[in-house]
């Protein structure tokens, strides 16, 4: 599987756009983890990759303690510093002693496999940590982007940039149609930092939501023209949001309902038709 360990990086970094130090962290965890699974002891496993060559060292480690330390309590990771010299001549207390050991090939079956699990992992990890960023300061605002898939807990979403959200059933319009490939709107809601989750939580419920999609629509309001006092809605059958302007030339209602209704139809249609 990885006979060429810098091509991986490589090749994963461009792909999932995750700096090259990320995927050497989690190809070395990876070879940590396998391993272990070689050894019945229980034992600290550290290894390391040379960042230009692709070779990598085994190490088994242990935590160095002064002799009449009574925090020592586990010798499989710990050592008192009379012993810890017959690994390393130069140990010092409070860091680790190094010895090295037989390393695992990655090209093996069970190898690969574990490598594979833990490095495809990481790299979600990775990449859930860095949308979680790109977006933290961003909840309240609105997200545009296309149906990947649907199940019974609601619907996932592609937002570009390698992000995912997720629109909830409870957050979203009663008896709406929403399916795959559809390009729907939602309210950035809240952030889900469980990396095991989409990162990005979604509403289109929320009256926040109502609000914002005017601002779209009527540019008097990101103008400081028109302001909104507040909203509420009674989602997929009717909602009312209530505006109002300092500007006596301004008629704040008859610009958010548009030419024609134009503009409040454009909020409507977006909201499966809500009144």
């Amino acid at each position: 599987m990885i006979t060429d360990i810098i091509k991986v990086v490589d090749t994963l970094s461009e792909a999932k756009d995750v700096e090259r130090e990320v995927i050497f962290g989690a190809i070395e965890n990876a070879l940590e983890s396998t391993t272990k699974k070689n050894y019945t002891e229980n034992m600290d496993i550290k290894v390391i990759i040379d960042r230009e060559s692709g070779d990598y060292k085994t190490y088994r480690r242990w935590m160095v303690f002064a002799d009449d330390s009574r925090e020592l309590e586990d010798p499989d990771y710990e050592l008192r510093m009379l012993d810890a010299v017959d690994v390393d001549t130069e140990a010092k207390e409070g860091e680790y002693v190094y010895e090295e050991m037989e390393s695992v090939d990655l090209d093996s079956r069970i190898g690969a496999q574990i490598a594979k699990q833990v490095i495809v992992q990481k790299v979600r990890e990775a990449e859930k940590k860095k949308v979680i960023d790109l977006y933290k300061d961003r909840i309240g605002e609105v997200l545009s982007g296309i149906v990947k898939r649907v199940d019974r807990n609601g619907f996932y979403v592609d937002v570009g940039g390698n992000a995912e959200a997720f629109l909830p059933r409870r957050e979203s319009i009663a008896k709406e149609a929403i399916r795959p490939q559809d390009r729907i709107k939602a309210l950035l809601k809240e952030i889900n930092d469980d990396l095991k989750s989409p990162p990005l939580v979604l509403s289109r419920i929320s009256p926040n939501f109502l609000i914002e999609l005017f601002k779209i629509e009527v540019p008097e309001i990101n103008q400081n023209l028109i302001n909104i006092v507040g909203a509420s809605r009674d989602p997929g059958f009717r909602a009312k949001i209530a505006v109002r302007s300092d500007d006596k030339r301004i008629d704040a209602v008859g610009a958010c309902v548009g030419m024609r209704g134009s503009r409040v139809q454009s909020v409507s249609n977006e909201l499966n038709g809500e009144r």
